[in-house]
């Protein structure tokens, strides 16, 4: 099967992240993924397509993104005309902050970042250019006080505003934790069944609950109605197959629950940006077989 590249990054058991900063005429590094948490700021490079699990967007000139562990990315110079490209790419182990070191209190926004990360997040310009003379100054510290500015750093992103997910979850795999249950065991019964028909009716009898109860439940705790949950999960393992096997558009769209062709269209446009058809030749020129 094909697969994408899986990198070794240069960061050692021996310490707890690696950063390094250069200047650039391309991007020449291919779709890849790694076991490490990666924070990436790029300047300097509109027009360049960034793939983040199964978005896929062109970037304007400030670029900040925090990728979580073994989540597929990479950057393409794609329209991008500047020779003078900026980065700088700090990496960090997944296991660095223990678990239930995450579960006190004081951690919980980086907790939740760690935890959205696994979708991928964009951070606005405004954050992106707040942070660069951090990022900037992150490159030149060494030792204790480095470690120390890493976890300041990542927890004032944790509390910055209009961050956006990038992936879809079902396409990452993601057990995002919703702190509820009955809201997990829904995810759970559409997970398992996505690739069927499953009305509002069945998903509340799982969680036992009303269906108008449940309604109002579901869209307080994700803040997505019933139906916007779940054709976020069928998108994601559409764009999954769109990615990994040679199905055509309209027999993946049927393997997902999508009936109506016309409607799958419509709002994988509407999340992706483009068609399911467009999403495979933007993505298969994204990535390397081995």
């Amino acid at each position: 099967m094909n697969t994408i590249y899986r990198e070794i990054t240069p960061l050692t058991q021996n310490d707890c992240f690696t950063v390094f900063h250069r200047i650039k005429e391309e991007f020449n590094f291919p779709l890849h993924y790694h076991d490490e948490f990666e924070l990436n700021f790029i300047a300097n490079a509109a027009g360049t397509k960034r793939v983040v699990g199964d978005h896929v967007e062109v970037i304007d000139d400030l670029e900040l993104v925090l990728v979580g562990s073994n989540l597929p990315h990479g950057w393409f110079t794609h329209q991008c005309k500047s020779k003078e490209i900026f980065e700088i790419t700090l990496q960090f182990h997944s296991d660095l902050f223990d678990e239930k070191f995450l579960q006190r209190n004081q951690l919980s926004f980086i907790r939740n970042l760690l935890e959205r990360s696994s979708k991928g997040i964009a951070f606005p310009p405004e954050t992106t250019e707040k942070f660069r003379p951090r990022l900037e100054k992150l490159t030149q510290k060494t030792g204790f006080d480095s470690v120390l500015e890493l976890i300041s750093i990542l927890h004032d992103l944790s509390v910055s505003s209009n961050m956006r997910s990038l992936s879809n979850s079902s396409f990452t795999s993601e057990q995002f934790n919703y702190h509820s249950r009955r809201i997990e065991k829904a995810f759970e019964f559409m997970q398992a069944n996505y690739n069927k028909e499953i009305s509002l009716a069945d998903v509340a009898a799982v969680v036992n609950m009303p269906e108008v109860s449940f309604s109002r439940f579901i869209k307080k705790r994700t803040g997505k109605t019933f139906i916007e949950s779940l054709n976020q999960i069928r998108l994601g393992h559409a764009s999954r197959m769109l990615i990994d096997t040679t199905q055509t558009i309209a027999e993946i769209s049927y393997n997902c629950g999508f009936n109506n062709l016309s409607y799958f269209n419509r709002i994988f446009r509407k999340k992706n940006g483009c068609t399911p058809k467009e999403f495979r030749q933007n993505y298969s020129g994204s990535r390397v077989y081995i």
